[in-house]
């Protein structure tokens, strides 16, 4: 009994292990659940793949293989082929798959969650409120999950961008003594990083370096401006070497072929732009389509917008006590830290304004890099010609979100009586998750049919591997994905529905096919190219259906 007693005294006067907090446990769950929702779905075949996905896999197994290093995704010279290479060691290890080139992807995301955790803790201090955000984004419509996980250039790796410089602006900003020079370092080689990538992250680049600038001004002379300069150019190295050995300005050619020279009217791009646009590049719509009830997002983010700008710019402008009053955290004294304490907020101190104003400066620059974003997708084309699936250009909005949801979690939280400002604060951020949710439900239930398109398109390949073929001619969505799948044993050259040449982003594969004396055709039944060679019968060969698609083989 008495040593019974004493295990218990020292079991008490033993220090004990620190618990993490219910809502870290909990976003650290949602987190996961999150990347095991997208991994089931690759597991799924979904998103369906198709040849843009499959150029940059084939531009993997190239470096894999050790035979070309591509600037840019074959066949333009605009947006960097970094995913070929995130995926080149997964290739070479595994073979040509959809599942290789996409796992890095799938780590991309999982950075981004810890990312943007660490963004909402730094900028509003609060954990359950970064648990919702944590929340949002394990949510996946079908135009998120394409987003951020098809490997077509440019759209994920972008996020993680965003977030990090996000996050490198605030400890440059507050002043971080440690490792300063490796954090501009950071900010130049990132920013540097995504111009090669994809510009479509420069509003941001630009509104985070104008906080950067104008707040660390005299930090950035001499020397320290020098290696912030030098990294950028580090970063930005593949695209400035491409263009002084060619001559080519890579962001005109992304403007042009990003339809600027296209035509369409500003009532298309307005309704494009301003009203599908938000509902499916926040990931609140159904697969192809948005219903009237999901585009109330197009009505609340402009109002969002607003006010979230002018309560971070009140706090900007003001100082001490009056700053820390302004980020929604009382002004307390000593004997107060135990409320503080029970109101999941941090004791702040006059000395805190500084840290307090680099927040809300780096939550007006997210909030100016929404508007951007949404300012040049409205005026280009694509907005107006094909809004649904050109929404990916606003995936970058999703960096956005800490800034932009804090507002409602700010009237939401209040202490007090429960009023119309709380209620409707409250149901919006309700209705924003429901309306999330319902959109992942519908892109989940794409699964089977994805599957079954994937399993068609293996028996189209295990058909030509059995029979020989070598050498095809099939349409643009046709040849590069079955040139990859293959390993490029079998190699695809591009027709038109006029049986004339089509796209082709690696000029070797036509002239391989045209070398070749007898060459199969291909094409999915029911297609303009297959209903077009159903009737002119290409010369001595016979037709074959095989799970949807038409082949044509020469003749014994």
């Amino acid at each position: 009994m008495t040593t019974g007693v004493r295990q218990a005294a020292r079991d008490a006067t033993r220090p004990r292990a620190p618990r993490w907090p219910a809502p870290v446990v909990l976003a650290l769950l949602v987190g996961l659940a999150g990347v095991g929702y997208r991994l089931a779905l690759l597991l799924g075949d979904t998103p369906r793949t198709n040849s843009d996905e499959a150029t940059m896999g084939l531009a993997a197994l190239h470096i894999a293989r050790g035979e070309d290093f591509p600037v840019f995704f074959y066949g333009q010279a605009y947006m960097g082929a970094l995913e070929a290479y995130l995926a080149a060691p997964l290739v070479a290890l595994a073979g040509p798959s959809v599942l290789a080139l996409r796992l890095p992807l799938l780590a991309l995301y999982a950075l981004f969650l810890l990312l943007s955790w660490r963004l909402t803790r730094r900028l509003g201090g609060y954990r359950w409120f970064a648990l919702l955000v944590v929340g949002l984004l394990a949510l996946g419509a079908d135009r998120i999950v394409k987003n951020q996980l098809i490997a077509g250039g440019g759209y994920p790796e972008l996020n993680p961008i965003g977030a990090g410089l996000a996050l490198l602006t605030l400890d440059l900003v507050t002043g971080r003594p440690a490792g300063r020079r490796w954090r501009l370092a950071g900010f130049g080689f990132l920013a540097g990083l995504t111009v090669w990538v994809d510009p479509l992250l420069l509003p941001y680049v630009l509104a985070l370096g104008a906080v950067l600038v104008t707040m660390t001004g005299r930090d950035l002379r001499g020397r320290r401006g020098v290696l912030l300069a030098g990294a950028a150019l580090v970063g930005a190295a593949p695209l400035l070497g491409y263009g002084l050995a060619h001559g080519h300005n890579p962001l005109a050619a992304a403007v042009s072929a990003g339809g600027g020279d296209a035509v369409a009217s500003w009532a298309d791009r307005l309704h494009g732009g301003l009203v599908l646009g938000p509902a499916l590049g926040m990931g609140l719509c159904s697969p192809g389509h948005c219903a009237t009830w999901q585009l109330w997002w197009a009505l609340a983010l402009p109002v969002l917008l607003v006010l979230a700008g002018v309560s971070a710019w009140r706090t900007v402008r003001a100082d001490g006590a009056r700053a820390v009053r302004a980020d929604g955290a009382r002004a307390v004294r000593a004997d107060d830290a135990r409320a503080v304490r029970a109101d999941d907020a941090r004791a702040v101190r006059a000395d805190d304004a500084r840290a307090v104003r680099a927040g809300a400066a780096v939550r007006l620059a997210l909030l100016a890099g929404a508007v951007g974003t949404l300012a040049a997708y409205t005026v280009s084309s694509p907005a107006g010609r094909t809004p649904v699936e050109s929404s990916r250009y606003l995936s970058c909005l999703a960096i956005s979100l800490p800034a932009l949801l804090w507002p409602l979690w700010t009237v939401a939280r209040r202490r007090g009586p429960v009023d119309l400002p709380r209620l409707a604060a409250a149901g919006a951020l309700v209705a924003l998750l429901g309306t999330a949710t319902v959109a992942t439900a519908d892109a989940l239930a794409t699964v089977p049919t994805n599957r079954a398109e994937a399993q068609r398109h293996r028996a189209l390949v295990e058909t030509l591997r059995e029979r020989g073929v070598r050498h095809v001619y099939g349409e643009y969505w046709t040849c590069n994905r079955l040139t990859y799948a293959t390993g490029e044993e079998i190699v695809c050259a591009v027709l038109d529905e006029t049986l004339r040449p089509g796209l082709d982003r690696l000029p070797a594969y036509p002239r391989a096919v045209r070398d070749s004396p007898a060459p199969t055709y291909v094409a999915p039944v029911g297609s303009p190219l297959a209903r077009r060679l159903d009737h002119s019968q290409p010369p001595a060969r016979r037709p074959l259906t095989v799970a949807g698609w038409r082949i044509w083989l020469p003749h014994p």
